[in-house]
């Protein structure tokens, strides 16, 4: 029996619109994996313990030809590719080099932060999540001057870890007065930093300063001396200092005042990455219906009826690297305590959780956009047309659908979390071994009455 001529014409037309579909989605079906995809090959080499490899990869991502250059165009993911590589290149102890990459992108950071425009803002709403520019979270921002700082105290540039101690009190601020944030933990980190700065400099009430706002996230036992010496100089207090200094043993306090004192710095693991995820969108409207309105709610239930599209694409975390590590410090045959200055990883969680039911809604609201897209072309096409403009709605929904990548961008090589050590040790020549997941740095350092260093080691794995 042959075919009416309707039925062959929309057969025609179905086989057309399939084809057509299959073309424009396959390049971003198979080829579209967003931040996370452009990262793996350094995730994996930095699992495997190999720095060098991982540079390498950011480099190929970033189209450059060596760590030493930075990208032509450092805005969007290259930002976040280059502060990558600016933590790894201070594991492996290339401070001036970490310096720049970290100098770089907080430049290019403070610039997407800052700046949002209409054009951004409807990315995100019809497209994805990923379309629009990054919004660093407060962790992050402070992350890169506190870790900068490092760099310039591991150098002895005072000068320099001012410069970076002021940038990070500055960026404090701005979230705690125009943001409405309040301090933030990873502070503590960047305070007790600060506050070692500013002692060696010389300037005895800015360090008890910052000092004191360090106490304010972390007991820091190996502060007690210091503060005490320093507050026999200095005029400032603060019901912090006085009970610290009160809780101080005179005759525990750290003997060879003939000798110098080693700040040691240990980072270890890795923050939590984002990842793609899908769930189902009944799954979802269950979760989240009460954060979508009427209109939205209605929207999705339709969408998922149609069958074409049931899921939701949205970011989440996953799990984080080395949270039950003990970094080990030696000087000679003595092992060092550390104390633990910042669970990085617990304020990323923190963070993501503020934030990850509006993510998810967005997701639902962005697949909402694309049924009204759906139904604006089959309004177009007209009753004459019916079965084309389905075609062409289904056909455009579908295509949106795989256009819609999750924004799983973060700076992925911060350390999970950091320990620090202060110690006083005898004039003369020391032999030191910091050691975090299988990372290692071992060197001889010179201790000199009354000098003073930072050593550091950033185990990323």
């Amino acid at each position: 029996m042959n075919e009416a001529p309707v039925l062959r014409t929309a057969r025609g037309a179905l086989l057309r619109a399939a084809s057509a579909a299959a073309l424009v989605l396959a390049p971003w079906l198979v080829g579209c994996g967003g931040h996370e995809a452009r990262t793996l090959k350094m995730r994996t080499a930095l699992d495997a313990g190999d720095a060098k490899r991982a540079i390498k990869a950011i480099n190929e991502e970033l189209e450059v030809a060596s760590e030493k250059e930075l990208p032509k165009d450092i805005k969007g993911d290259n930002a976040l590719l280059v502060l990558d590589r600016g933590s790894i290149q201070q594991g492996l102890v290339q401070f001036d080099l970490s310096k720049q990459d970290f100098e770089a992108a907080d430049k290019a950071i403070d610039m997407l932060d800052l700046a949002r425009n209409a054009g951004d803002s409807i990315g995100e709403y019809v497209f994805s999540g990923s379309s629009g520019k990054y919004q660093a979270p407060p962790y992050e921002k402070l992350m890169i001057n506190t870790l900068d700082m490092i760099n310039y105290l591991e150098q002895r540039d005072l000068n320099g870890a001012r410069v970076e101690a002021r940038r990070l009190s500055v960026m404090q601020k701005y979230y705690r007065d125009a943001l409405k944030q309040p301090n933030n933990p990873v502070l503590g980190l960047g305070s007790l930093l600060a506050g070692f700065t500013f002692e060696k400099s010389g300037e005895t009430d800015e360090a008890l300063r910052y000092y004191d706002e360090a106490l304010a996230f972390s007991g820091y036992s190996s502060l007690q001396d210091p503060i005490a010496r320093l507050a026999a100089l200095g005029s400032y207090r603060s019901p912090r200092l006085k009970a610290l200094i009160e809780k101080r043993d005179p005759a525990e306090a750290q003997e060879h005042e003939d000798g110098g004192e080693v700040l040691f710095v240990v980072g270890y693991g890795r923050v939590p990455h984002k990842v793609a995820e899908r769930i189902p969108i009944g799954l979802a409207l269950t979760l989240f219906a009460d954060a979508l309105s009427p209109g939205d709610r209605e929207g999705a239930n339709k969408l998922a009826a149609q069958g074409l599209v049931t899921w939701i694409n949205f970011p989440t975390l996953a799990p984080g690297q080395g949270s039950y590590s003990i970094p080990q410090v030696r000087v000679g045959n003595r092992s060092i305590q550390l104390e633990e200055a910042v669970n990085v990883e617990r304020e990323v969680r923190a963070e993501w959780k503020k934030i990850e039911g509006k993510i998810i809604v967005s997701a639902i609201t962005r697949m909402v956009t694309r049924l009204l897209v759906g139904k604006g072309i089959e309004a177009a096409a007209g009753k004459e047309n019916a079965i084309i403009g389905l075609l062409g709605s289904l056909a455009a929904q579908a295509t949106l659908s795989a256009l819609d990548t999750p924004d799983t961008r973060s700076w992925e090589t911060l350390p999970a979390r950091v320990s620090v050590a202060r110690v006083r040790l005898p004039a003369g020549r020391h032999q030191v071994m910091l050691d975090a997941r299988g990372w290692q740095r071992s060197q001889e350092i010179v201790v000199e009455k009354g000098s003073w260093q930072v050593i550091s080691l950033m185990g990323l794995r």
